[in-house]
């Protein structure tokens, strides 16, 4: 079945020294095939799914307690490991301090 609405995760971070400051400037981590950034092309892959994105979708039906595997994605993206960050289509602070 389709569901009408479509819940996502979305992942963000701040260079601002005060995340809870209302100014605080935050920037979306973009996957390559996640539904994100509304005016970019949804990406066709087929039959196959980029594996991230794919659990990305599945963490968004579920808490983070069941998907323990999202705060050390976070973590990785805190800590801008390369690895991690290949996985992803856009890395906001490329080339800047980590969040």
């Amino acid at each position: 079945s389709i569901t009408k609405e479509r819940t996502e995760v979305i992942l963000q971070g701040t260079s601002s020294p005060d995340p809870k400051d209302p100014s605080a400037v935050w920037e979306e981590f973009e996957f390559k095939c996640k539904p994100g950034e509304l005016r970019r092309r949804p990406c066709f892959i087929s039959p196959y799914h980029y594996r991230l994105d794919w659990l990305m979708w599945f963490a968004a039906f579920q808490t983070y307690e069941q998907n323990e595997w999202i705060i050390h994605l976070a973590g990785k993206l805190l800590a801008q490991e390369e690895q991690t960050l290949a996985l992803l289509a856009t890395n906001p602070f490329a080339g800047r301090e980590p969040p």
